[in-house]
C-alpha cells in the first residue's frame, strides 16, 4: 500500500499542472479576490460618491434656502437646458430620457402648510435601479435640515425652548446595547464567505490529483500494470487514497495558512478599526480548529474524486463527472450562508453544510466545542462510509474494465 502511495506521490510532484492547483493557487487565492473585490467595491464606491447629477427643481422659490443648499452641493449641477418643467410628469419623462438625473418638486410654500397644521410633501424624481446611489439620501438629508429649521422656529414661537424641543419631538429615546463585539458582528456578516473559499479549494486539492489516479491509469493503460502487482486491491486503492488524501491536506494547510497569513498582513495595512479589532482577535487556536475540522472532509472528497475516476472511461470523462461533484458541494455551502441557518445539533449532522457553520461560528469566535466534537465525529464516519464504498467499487470488474 505504501509502496502504491509513493509511487503515485512521486507522480504527483512531477505533474506541475496539479502542483499549481495544490499549491499556487490557494496561496494566490485570497489576496487576490480580496484585492479584486475591495478595489472594484471602492472605485464603484468613488466613483458614484464623485459623480455629478443634473438635476431640475419646480417651485425652488417656496423654499429657497434648500434650494441654494442644492445649487451649491459638490454632487448637483442645476439643469441649464432650455426645457421648462412644470409638473412631476416631466420630470419622470426628462429622469428616462437622460435629460436630467434628477427632479424635485416642491408642491406649496412649506411654511404656509405648517401654519395650516398640513405636512409639505416633496417629490424627488431619480432612477434607483442602481445599487450604489446616493441622490435620495442626500437630498431628503437636505430637505430634513430645512424641515428641522421650521419646525424649530415654529416651536420658539410657541414659547417651546430648544432644550424643550428634543424632549417633546422624540419623548423616547431607545438606545441598543449589542451583547456582540465587534469580532462576532462582523463575522456573522462576512464569516460564511470563509467556507465558501475554503471547502472547494480542498475539493480541488482532490480531484485534479484523482483524475490522474483513477481515468489516466485506464489512458495510459498502466492500470492493468498495477493489478498483475503482488497486492491486493484494496491496499491499491488504499494507496491511491492515501496519496489524494495528502493532496488534498497539503491543500488544506495551504489554504488556511495562507488565509492566516494574508489575514495578518491586511490587518496592518487596513485603516478601519472595526475590521482590525475583529480580525486581531483570530487566534492560532481557531485557525487550528479550521484546519482539524476540514481533515474528514478532504477524506470525503477524495474517496468521491476516486470513486468517479476509476469509473470513467477516460480522462475527459471523468473531468465531466467532477463537475456535478463540484455542484453538490457547493449547494449545502450557499445553504449554511441562508439567513437564520445555524448550527444546532440538527445542523450539526448535514454533510457539508456542518463544517461551513462551524468554520462561521469560530471566526465569530462563539463555537459550541460539543458540536464542533458532533460535527468532526459525523463528517469522519460519513469519510469512512465512503471509503469503504470506494474500496468495494474499485474490487469490481464491471467498473474497472467499463
Amino acid at each position: 500500500m505504501f509502496e502504491v502511495f509513493k509511487k503515485e506521490l512521486k507522480e504527483l510532484l512531477r505533474d506541475k499542472k496539479t502542483l499549481i492547483f495544490i499549491v499556487a493557487l490557494p496561496v494566490a487565492i485570497f489576496p487576490l479576490l480580496f484585492a479584486v473585490m475591495a478595489f472594484i467595491s471602492s472605485q464603484a464606491t468613488l466613483e458614484a460618491e464623485q459623480k455629478v447629477h443634473t438635476y431640475a427643481i419646480i417651485n425652488g422659490e417656496y423654499a429657497q434656502s434648500f434650494t441654494d443648499k442644492v445649487f451649491y452641493h459638490k454632487s448637483f449641477q442645476l439643469y441649464k437646458g432650455d426645457h421648462t418643467f412644470n409638473t412631476v410628469a416631466e420630470l419622470t419623462e426628462a429622469v428616462k430620457a437622460g435629460t436630467i438625473d434628477m427632479g424635485i418638486f416642491l408642491p406649496a410654500d412649506a411654511k404656509q402648510n405648517l401654519d395650516d397644521a398640513k405636512q409639505s410633501q416633496w417629490q424627488v424624481v431619480y432612477n434607483d435601479a442602481k445599487a450604489i446611489n446616493f441622490l435620495f439620501d442626500r437630498v431628503k438629508e437636505l430637505a430634513e435640515e430645512f424641515g428641522n429649521k421650521l419646525r424649530a422656529e415654529k416651536l420658539l414661537s410657541y414659547g417651546v425652548s430648544v432644550e424643550q424641543q428634543s424632549a417633546i419631538i422624540d419623548p423616547i429615546k431607545v438606545v441598543k446595547v449589542d451583547t456582540a463585539d465587534k469580532r462576532e458582528n462582523l463575522g456573522e456578516k462576512i464569516g460564511g464567505f470563509i467556507p465558501y473559499l475554503l471547502l472547494p479549494l480542498v475539493l480541488m486539492g482532490a480531484t485534479y490529483p484523482a483524475i490522474d489516479l483513477g481515468a489516466g491509469e485506464k489512458e495510459r493503460g498502466t492500470l492493468e500494470t498495477l493489478l498483475l502487482t503482488p497486492i491486493t486491491r484494496t491496499q491499491l486503492v488504499l494507496g491511491k487514497f492515501i496519496t489524494l488524501l495528502a493532496a488534498s491536506i497539503a491543500t488544506t494547510t495551504i489554504t488556511v495558512l495562507s488565509m492566516g497569513v494574508w489575514i495578518s498582513i491586511a490587518i496592518s495595512f487596513i485603516d478601519l478599526d472595526v475590521i482590525k479589532t475583529a480580525f486581531s482577535s483570530l487566534r492560532v487556536l481557531d485557525l487550528a480548529l479550521i484546519f482539524i475540522i476540514l481533515l474528514p472532509v478532504a477524506a470525503i472528497f477524495s474517496s468521491l474524486a476516486l470513486a468517479i475516476s476509476i469509473y470513467a472511461r477516460s480522462f475527459k470523462e471523468a473531468q465531466n463527472y467532477m463537475t456535478p461533484l463540484s455542484m453538490g458541494v457547493i449547494f449545502p455551502i450557499i445553504v449554511a450562508l441562508l439567513p437564520n441557518v445555524e448550527l444546532t445539533a440538527k445542523t450539526a449532522f448535514i454533510p457539508v453544510t456542518n463544517v461551513a457553520l462551524a468554520i462561521k461560528e469560530i471566526i465569530k469566535g462563539t463555537i459550541d466545542y460539543t458540536l464542533l466534537g458532533l460535527i468532526f465525529l459525523a463528517t469522519v464516519i460519513v469519510a469512512g462510509a465512503l471509503l469503504a464504498f470506494c474500496v468495494k467499487w474499485f474490487n469490481k470488474e464491471e467498473v474497472l474494465f467499463r
